[in-house]
């Protein structure tokens, strides 16, 4: 007998026919014999919406307060769904977080799971019950909800499949599988059977919206084996695993993320140190850095520029014009409205021309690159917003076209 971990997004039971829907498919997998635990997100918009109600109410809530708000969403998508199993003549039961045992830190909207206790979930399963389980969320020492941040419902359905040795995690969307391009800005994108973590992991940090990477990093440290999977067919997926069996590509993705802005501090000092003023600043905010460029400098100044999600980009300035006495830039600036296009491939390791492929390439779409970043198996540029949709496609063209 198998134990398959199973997790449907918001889109996935959106509405009752939706909901009715992913009932039987757990159901059909529980007739074939497996014990099923389920991970389930909040409908449709429904965490949109409570933020919305949150904000009209307080815009400056606490963090705990949203928490317990916010968690209400997975807990209305547990019950209707255990409702509709119940309907179909099987046996099931709904759990809340903390009720299967999630155990977080006491980090209030982007909690870390600490541990599960699964003795509660092992006496479900042993009864021959369907377990559904709220994603998202859990509880921390103080006996408070937690949730896990956006995406978090994906790092739940991986923590159970890792803590209960499940043998198989599927990952249930509205799209087919992992695809070489969003489908949606990109008519070449085709979907990959499989792919390593480690490529995995890229695409969700840089942008792909198919998984959560925290949930990638989880699988990958335990060796879950996922499968991402649509709920509205019986396609095959795309399996995410330690090692893909067949030849490297060279690229296996390309992505694009809009949630950038670039700040620029010009003529800071060329002293020892200097970096780590500016970003232990930052990080002592909790914000998060991503493309950083420093000038070499003239030997008495030099330009540090990098790139911070638009949404931190007033409280980074805020933050950097209160300590520019120390910091002592000459100029500050800052755009929003670019974007992070990057492309992803294990086999790019030993490939040097790949990014000159990819310069080439936007080079023949007419696109000015603001910044560069690279790793073994990246390479990210900052464009401008209006000209990130080009720059996909002349990329993935370039790499991926079949």
């Amino acid at each position: 007998m198998k134990l398959i971990v199973q997790k449907y997004g918001g889109t996935s039971v959106r509405d009752a026919e939706r909901v009715m829907n992913v009932a039987r498919r757990i159901t059909d997998t529980y007739k074939a014999g497996n014990n099923v635990i389920v991970a389930v997100s909040a409908q449709g918009d429904t965490t949109d919406d409570l933020i919305a109600k949150a904000a009209e109410i307080n815009p400056h809530a606490s963090k705990r307060e949203m928490d317990m708000l916010l968690s209400t969403g997975e807990q209305i998508s547990i019950a209707l769904l255990a409702m509709a199993i119940e309907k179909l003549g099987y046996p099931v039961i709904s759990l809340t977080g903390w009720q299967a045992g999630f155990h977080t830190n006491a980090r209030y909207t982007n909690a870390r799971i600490k541990n599960i206790d699964t003795e509660r979930l092992h006496a479900e399963l042993d009864r021959r019950r369907i377990v559904i389980v709220a994603g998202f969320q859990g509880i921390n020492k103080y006996d408070d909800i937690t949730t896990l941040g956006r995406g978090g419902s994906d790092t739940s359905a991986v923590a159970l499949a890792a803590a209960l040795h499940a043998d198989v995690c599927e990952i249930y969307t509205d799209v087919d599988g992992v695809y070489t391009a969003d489908p949606r800005i990109c008519k070449g994108a085709y979907k990959l059977d499989e792919i390593s973590y480690d490529e995995m992991l890229e695409l969700a940090s840089l942008g792909a919206n198919v998984l959560h990477n925290r949930s990638v990093e989880m699988a990958k440290k335990y060796n879950v084996k996922l499968s991402v999977r649509s709920s509205l067919n019986n396609n095959e997926g795309t399996y995410v695993k330690e090692v893909s069996q067949v030849e490297k590509m060279l690229v296996r993705g390309v992505t694009r993320d809009n949630d950038c802005a670039r700040i620029a501090l010009c003529g800071v000092e060329d002293t020892p140190g200097k970096a780590f003023q500016v970003f232990g600043l930052l990080a002592g905010a909790n914000i998060c850095v991503d493309l950083i460029i420093q000038s070499i400098g003239d030997g008495k100044t030099k330009d540090i520029t990098f790139t911070v999600a638009e949404s931190d980009m007033d409280a980074a300035l805020e933050l950097i014009e209160k300590n520019n006495d120390v910091i002592k830039a000459r100029e500050i600036k800052s755009k929003k409205e670019v974007s992070k296009v990057s492309i992803v491939g294990a086999g790019m390791v030993n490939n040097p021309g790949v990014a000159a492929g990819m310069f080439e390439a936007l080079r023949d779409a007419h696109v000015n690159i603001n910044m560069i970043a690279t790793s073994e198996i990246k390479v990210s540029v900052l464009v401008d917003q209006k000209d990130a949709e080009r720059a996909v496609n002349a990329i993935h063209d370039k790499f991926l076209s079949k």
